[in-house]
């Protein structure tokens, strides 16, 4: 996990075309560049994001998912080049990465406010074992 800067996350945005109220709104919603991978895993290493957990002081919840965001951006007008660009740049909601190095990265955004500290409970399997790691004292990145 990666923190995006929200003058980086605004930069993506405004070279995709995207309105600048819409950028901002994503921008300011605790963005990271998360990559997962699976070198040495003994199989397939599959996730869900509706499985993690944003820990904040005073909730619980998974991280939002692709369909937040489109009803975040309705009244944005966002057209179709600006919708295929935001799609493709997202954190997938769930995926498998077969053995030996599969992998992928994509953007996740947490929706909290600039400097929000939080943990980040992650969890995935490899079979039918489940495992799950805590990224501890993660902090959303302060606007300016």
């Amino acid at each position: 996990m990666t923190q995006l800067l929200p003058d980086q996350v605004r930069a993506f945005y405004a070279g995709r075309r995207f309105p600048k109220e819409a950028s901002e709104r994503f921008a300011l919603a605790c963005v990271f560049m998360a990559v997962l991978r699976n070198d040495t895993a003994p199989g397939l290493v599959e996730f869900n994001l509706s499985e993690w957990q944003v820990q904040t002081a005073g909730a619980v919840k998974p991280p939002p998912p692709l369909e937040y965001w489109w009803r975040e951006f309705e009244s944005f007008e966002l057209s179709k080049p600006a919708k295929i660009a935001f799609r493709w740049a997202q954190f997938p909601q769930d995926q498998a990465y077969q053995p030996g190095g599969d992998w992928n990265q994509g953007m996740l955004a947490m929706d909290l406010k600039p400097g929000t500290k939080f943990n980040l409970g992650v969890t995935w399997r490899v079979g039918p074992a489940r495992y799950q790691v805590k990224l501890e004292d993660m902090s959303c990145a302060a606007d300016h």
